[in-house]
């Protein structure tokens, strides 16, 4: 059953023509992800979808009596209303019965209105829907329903927005990053929620894992051209590269005809044939074809770092709390050369509270923080950049100077520095405030690290980065030499740069795990189920320091020094092993290689052998 058609749209602000006669469908029981790099029109065509923008041209049809749901970046509630009252402030007759039924048990002596409520739940069937309701609201801690929305925080109000969406019960859902502000257990939760539910989806998100395991299309919006996947995303990588390797088949072979072409248009014959004159019009379709160019610039992020000294970074049991409630409790930790530190735990379990007490923006409680003479940070906040009214792009990076330093002595201006962070030449005279919120983001990343820094805290990162960016990012942060903390609920992300985890576990308990994130969920799902109470309990026994685990402190180095080392091993080993594929290879250079391998092999099995022992230890 066909939901939506999107027929031949177009549109253009002022010059900038943002895309031209698209076309796609949405039918029922599908969930669709739509990609496209940050600034080509993602949020512009959710918007037209869902009635807040029109097109140039074109039209949007959608089958009559289809509810639409939309979850937009930007949360549109009343601020005068409760937690509760927003959430049944909708058409949804289930959620009438349900508030009914809800006022009607609090005034149990009133026997009439609470059979009259009870039959209408019975009427409904909305006895299954109040489970799902509850359920949503525990699982996006929306627990206070009393709670004014103009007093929650801008994560709750994202969360609120998410569950009045999900409980409209609606025939399409339209999300623009439903997992922005939500913690890892919460995406897991929404993860189950949708491969269960029959629910059409057409969604806009970066995180890579969500993709792989809820969408089962991809539409992607690429070079100005519509392109539609039947798989998930490890699909779709596969077949985009088997249909980037036919384009550039194809350019080449165009080149080639072009080539031909040209020298006969320069022969200029004389005889203009109808067959002469048809080969010149099929010229200049032949000429665009050859000069097709893929715009795949990367961020070429190469900027200079200073140099870290012997002492980086120091905590000594610091404490926090706000009132009653423990943020650290007596938490230490030293922080050597190369650490990748990735930062997990619910919301309000204070990560970014403890990046803001390293960086100097709040105070411990108690206990001190130690800075070596040459460290230097880059924050990257949540905040995102602070541009001044009309402000343009090129004058934000001024205010760190005409010339940045790059590795090996050289530098390159502020204007060439935006362009390898894909901002062009025209769009550096934009003003701030027309960027996109993707845009935003990869601009206040550049005024980040071109500040030399040697020592980087992301705190969330990848929200609103589009993938090509975000690959780019992790491609920089591997080779990065310096220390790393990153806060992200980006489990792909996670995964591919940070060598260990703080797990903010509540109450001041933070555990430091060996390992990443998919690593870290293996072992938890590997625990025996313990009661909530137990579990807490346990965690109150477990020290805030490295020093839980039944490890001495130099085997904890040991065990993260052995992480780091092995992935480094592994590498050379993968670059000696490439190496034999040289067919012109002499037999005295195929056995020292051999040799040379055979040593890193058996320096890989010893190292492994001891990370073993550690990790058993460990546990």
């Amino acid at each position: 059953m066909n939901y939506l058609n999107v027929e031949g749209i177009s549109k253009s602000f002022g010059e900038l023509c943002l895309f031209e006669h698209l076309s796609f469908s949405i039918h029922k029981d599908q969930k669709i992800a739509f990609i496209a790099k940050n600034g080509t029109g993602k949020t512009t065509i959710l918007n037209i979808l869902t009635g807040k923008d029109t097109p140039d041209s074109g039209v949007v049809v959608f089958r009559k009596d289809v509810r639409m749901a939309f979850l937009s970046q930007e949360t549109n509630l009343n601020p005068e209303l409760t937690v509760n009252e927003s959430i049944f402030d909708s058409d949804n007759p289930i959620l009438k019965v349900i508030d009914n039924y809800h006022k009607a048990l609090q005034d149990p002596d009133d026997a009439k209105s609470y059979q009259k409520a009870f039959d209408e739940m019975d009427r409904f069937q909305a006895w299954d829907f109040e489970n799902k309701y509850t359920q949503v609201l525990f699982k996006l801690k929306l627990n206070d329903l009393s709670q004014k929305v103009d007093s929650l925080s801008g994560g709750q109000k994202k969360r609120l927005a998410l569950a009045i969406t999900l409980l409209s019960k609606p025939d399409l859902l339209i999300l623009d990053e439903p997992t922005n502000h939500l913690d890892l257990e919460m995406i897991e939760w929404l993860e189950d929620f949708f491969e269960k539910e029959s629910i059409t989806l057409f969604m806009v998100t970066h995180d890579r894992y969500f993709l792989e395991r809820v969408c089962s299309t991809i539409i992607e919006l690429d070079e100005g051209k519509i392109y539609t996947y039947k798989g998930n995303y490890s699909y779709f990588l596969e077949k985009k590269e088997e249909r980037i390797q036919r384009e550039s088949i194809e350019v080449n072979k165009a080149k080639q005809l072009y080539k031909k072409e040209l020298k006969w248009i320069r022969r200029q014959p004389k005889a203009r044939t109808t067959k002469s004159k048809s080969r010149v019009d099929d010229f200049q379709d032949i000429k665009q074809r050859a000069h097709q160019r893929r715009n795949d610039h990367e961020v070429q992020l190469e900027i200079n770092m200073e140099r870290l000294g012997a002492k980086i970074l120091e905590v000594h049991k610091i404490s926090k709390r706000y009132g009653d409630k423990v943020i650290l409790d007596g938490f230490s930790y030293m922080i050597q050369k190369g650490e990748r530190i990735g930062i997990i735990g619910k919301n309000g379990t204070g990560k970014s509270t403890f990046l803001n007490m390293i960086t100097g923006g709040e105070k411990p409680d108690s206990g001190k923080i130690v800075y070596g003479e040459t460290l230097k940070f880059g924050y990257y906040t949540q905040q995102g950049i602070q541009a001044k009214p009309q402000q343009k792009v090129i004058e934000v990076i001024r205010e760190f100077g005409d010339y940045i330093p790059l590795k090996k002595g050289r530098q390159i201006s502020a204007q060439q520095l935006l362009e390898r962070f894909l901002f062009s030449r025209k769009k550096q005279y934009d003003f701030v405030e027309k960027l996109s919120g993707g845009e935003r983001k990869r601009l206040y990343l550049c005024t980040v690290l071109i500040q030399n820094p040697n020592f980087l805290i992301l705190d969330e990162p990848s929200n609103d980065l589009e993938i090509v960016t975000l690959n780019v990012l992790e491609n920089f942060l591997l080779d990065f030499p310096g220390c790393l903390i990153v806060v992200s609920h980006d489990r792909y992300f996670m995964d591919k740069i940070v060598d260990h985890l703080f797990v903010f576990r509540g109450d001041g308990v933070i555990d430091n795990f060996p390992g990443n994130y998919t690593d870290f969920r293996v072992y938890e799902d590997s625990k025996p189920p313990l009661s909530q109470e137990k579990s807490k309990n346990q965690n109150k026994q477990k020290s805030h320091t490295a020093t839980a685990s039944k490890l001495s402190f130099n085997e904890q180095k040991e065990l993260e020094n052995l992480e780091s080392k092995l992935k480094s091993l592994e590498y050379d080993k993968k670059q000696l092993e490439s190496k034999f594929e040289d067919v012109d290879l002499e037999m005295e250079t195929i056995q020292k290689l051999s040799e040379e391998l055979q040593k890193l092999i058996e320096t890989i099995e010893k190292k492994e052998m001891r990370w073993m022992e550690l990790i058993e230890k460990f546990e």
